[in-house]
């Protein structure tokens, strides 16, 4: 159930882009907009307030941080009302030429938790490949000024 993208960023660079909260629009797919970002993101409990959809069908919902490797991994809860919970880990592993970047996502809440791992992979694979896209051009573009 992971999607990867190889990127000429480092690690530390993705770290950035992820640590700041203001810039998860940019990145997830389907975040509208960011409405607040809690001071102490990325740590673990801390929130960013977002809408999802476009208008005039615009949700408003929050991701939690669940746990912080600096520069390696971020562990958070997406919430989708009124889809229910899916938990996401962001990681980042160093290579030769930058980092891989890996998304692994999973429904946590009924009824979508039901549904096989190899489905719901199926059904995210599209949206997170194209959220690391965003996420890898943010960092490069971090990392070559």
């Amino acid at each position: 159930m992971t999607t990867k993208r190889d990127t000429t960023a480092r690690c530390e660079d993705v770290w950035n882009v992820l640590a700041d909260g203001w810039s998860y629009a940019m990145w997830v797919v389907g975040a509208s907009r960011i409405r607040a970002v809690d001071a102490a993101w990325p740590a673990p409990g801390s929130v960013i307030h977002h809408s999802v959809g476009a208008w005039p069908l615009v949700l408003s919902d929050v991701t939690r941080s669940v746990a912080v490797h600096e520069n390696r991994e971020l562990q958070l809860e997406a919430r989708a009302m009124p889809f229910g919970r899916a938990s996401i880990t962001v990681r980042m592993h160093p290579t030769a030429t930058g980092c891989t970047i890996e998304m692994i996502e999973h429904a946590s809440t009924p009824p979508f938790e039901l549904v096989p791992n190899r489905v719901q992979h199926a059904l995210a694979h599209p949206r997170n490949s194209e959220a690391l896209r965003r996420l890898a051009l943010l960092a490069e573009r971090a990392s070559n000024p």
